[in-house]
């Protein structure tokens, strides 16, 4: 069953970011949009070139409105600790949320119930709160931040030009399509 266009449900999670712990609910992420970036636990082996690929690419999210919000089963004492002894986690400067209750990898259907643990998903959030684009993947096969942005670019794009939609590669700037009868069978 898709995923495509549920409304993620009421949430109330910690968080770690900038050295203090804050509360994260579902109406803080809308407005605006939002990734949320699942991964299996703290100090593990992928995890982290994965979370430092979103460090050094956070900037540009932050430009084109975008939040992250890094997810693990982990408590946030868990993420304070991570990010106290490993030089790619200090990068991080967007909120690392915990999900100890996994109620946030239930709702977007990642929890891996036989492990306690979150599958890597990526999940593109509009400003309502709705999910518009995703990707779960296996544990063992990390994930790329520049794909990762371009898809929500593209979701910004189609969101606010709803008669245009981006083709395979498609960058900001690119050409578009506009689908019609014309197009059938012409690409």
């Amino acid at each position: 069953m898709s995923l495509i266009h549920k409304e993620i449900s009421d949430f109330s999670v910690q968080s770690y970011q900038n050295n203090a712990f804050h509360t994260v609910t579902k109406k803080d992420i809308l407005g605006k949009w939002s990734v949320f970036f699942f991964y299996p636990a703290d100090f593990t082996f992928v995890c982290p070139t994965e979370l430092e690929d979103l460090a050094n690419k956070y900037a540009e999210f932050k430009a084109v409105g975008c939040e992250i919000y890094a997810v693990s089963c982990d408590t946030h004492f868990v993420h304070k600790a991570w990010h106290d002894t490993s030089d790619r986690i200090k990068k991080i400067e967007y909120p690392m949320l915990a999900d100890p209750t996994h109620a946030l990898a239930k709702d977007f259907e990642v929890y891996i119930k036989k492990d306690g643990l979150a599958e890597r998903g990526s999940f593109i959030v509009n400003p309502e709160g709705r999910i518009v684009a995703y990707e779960v993947t296996a544990g063992n096969v990390g994930r790329n931040a520049d794909e990762l942005f371009r898809r929500v670019q593209a979701s910004q794009f189609v969101a606010e030009h709803g008669d245009e939609v981006c083709p395979a590669k498609w960058q900001p700037g690119a050409e578009t399509l506009k689908p019609s009868l014309d197009l059938v069978g012409q690409l």
